[in-house]
């Protein structure tokens, strides 16, 4: 990727899942600690199943998952708590710029994609279950694949809001 990021350093790392039973088993094991939340959250048993339900298929059913994650070995490492969340800040901008870069291509290439933050939930889990090395965190997962329907674009905020002009 050519995605930006602090000092080149590229702190991002993905880890591409097909495998069928892969998907499976992150749907089954992340939908367990998923329904626990909710429970602690108060949610109604109907609509805990539901989420869960819905979860577990949207998992499953992608044709491509990619699993983004983030290694801090090679960023800059400070004594002082200010400048080590900054870094910690900057690395987590550099692996979205490196995620928004991999919607795109695939957008180009007329693919569908989805972001979900679900693995900053449940990140051992996604380690385990992947094999991943103990440096990744996982930040994000991507669903990728060619959409039956295009979905209708969602209304943003007019620039007018959200943009300071000086």
């Amino acid at each position: 990727t050519f995605a930006p990021s602090a000092h080149n350093r590229q702190p991002w790392r993905f880890c591409i899942v097909r495998d069928a039973d892969i998907k499976t088993k992150l749907a089954d094991s992340m939908s367990v600690e998923f329904m626990h939340d909710l429970e602690k959250d108060g949610l109604p048993p109907e609509k805990i199943q539901k989420q869960v339900d819905r979860s577990k298929g949207r998992i499953s059913s992608a044709p491509v998952i990619i699993v983004i994650g983030l290694d801090m070995t090679e960023m800059d490492v400070y004594t002082d708590a200010k400048r080590k969340i900054a870094e910690y800040t900057m690395a987590v901008q550099s692996v979205a710029n490196a995620g928004m870069q991999i919607l795109l291509a695939a957008h180009a290439e007329g693919l569908g994609g989805v972001w979900v933050c679900s693995p900053l939930f449940v990140p051992k889990t996604i380690q385990n279950i992947l094999a991943l090395q103990a440096s990744w965190e996982p930040q994000g997962m991507f669903y990728l694949g060619y959409p039956d329907v295009i979905p209708n674009v969602r209304e943003r905020k007019s620039l007018d809001e959200i943009t300071l002009y000086l």
